[in-house]
């Protein structure tokens, strides 16, 4: 069976204004709404537009956190996935620890792909993708615009800083997400109930044979600083005089 393995994490949800805590320990969490992270909601769509075109048999999604993420997996099962699998973990979770959770699904689901979106937007890391495909030693196709299957090797187009690059590569293959690469779609009602019969299967971190040691440590978390208020001025000449004051023009 030709399976796909999709790697989601659960974050703040993005039109939420993100607060920290008074003693600097974390954000704020209580009470505040929890969503897929958008990138990893790409792949998910992604992975399932290739099912339903025939160049893949099942979509599982697996998260890696608090029990709480199954949430985040029934959406994603409401969305179309086949199954899902949470690997237990509480605190912030290491790229490398997520990494090495997900080589150990591999190595038990032996997936087609894995696909997950290129970054998560709580801490920006960007490197689990990278990360798992150094572990399982197959080649990575980063920041994908669009992915093209062709039998046993995938044509990806990648955003790069210069524009776009188009590569190819052998499959088995990690594949990061973009923003471009597909718009996902909207859970009805009716897939919600559905999900609720779909398989989530819970395991956690050692069950896989993954320590959960972390290699840094957050010491504290800071807001940035607010910004000044501004001023408004009459004409160019007294915007330059403003400016020189602030010693920001000579």
């Amino acid at each position: 069976m030709r399976k796909v393995l999709v790697g989601i994490k659960r974050v703040i949800d993005y039109n939420v204004r993100v607060r920290v805590r008074p003693d600097g320990s974390g954000v704020v969490t209580d009470g505040v709404k929890m969503s897929i992270n958008p990138f990893d909601e790409i792949a998910l769509e992604e992975a399932l537009r290739i099912r339903e075109r025939g160049a893949a048999d099942e979509v599982i999604a697996a998260s890696i956190g608090p029990d709480d993420a199954q949430q985040q997996l029934r959406t994603a099962l409401a969305m179309g996935a086949d199954r899902a699998i949470l690997v237990r973990a509480d605190g912030a979770i290491p790229s490398m620890i997520a990494a090495r959770a997900l080589h150990a699904l591999v190595e038990r689901e032996q997936p087609l792909f894995v696909i997950l979106g290129k970054q998560a937007i709580d801490d920006d890391s960007g490197q689990t993708g990278q990360l798992l495909a150094g572990l399982w030693d197959r080649p990575q196709a980063t920041f994908a615009s669009k992915i093209e299957l062709e039998g046993n090797s995938a044509r990806v187009t990648r955003e790069v800083d210069a524009g776009l690059e188009v590569i190819e590569v052998d499959l088995p293959a990690v594949f990061t997400t973009d923003l471009r690469l597909n718009e996902p779609r909207y859970v009805k009602l009716p897939d919600i109930m559905k999900a609720k019969k779909k398989p989530l299967d819970v395991t956690d971190l050692a069950a896989l044979g993954v320590t959960a040691a972390a290699q840094l440590r957050v010491v504290r978390l800071d807001p940035p600083a607010q910004r000044q208020k501004g001023v408004v001025v009459k004409d160019a000449a007294e915007l330059v005089a403003a400016l020189r004051q602030k010693g920001l023009l000579q």
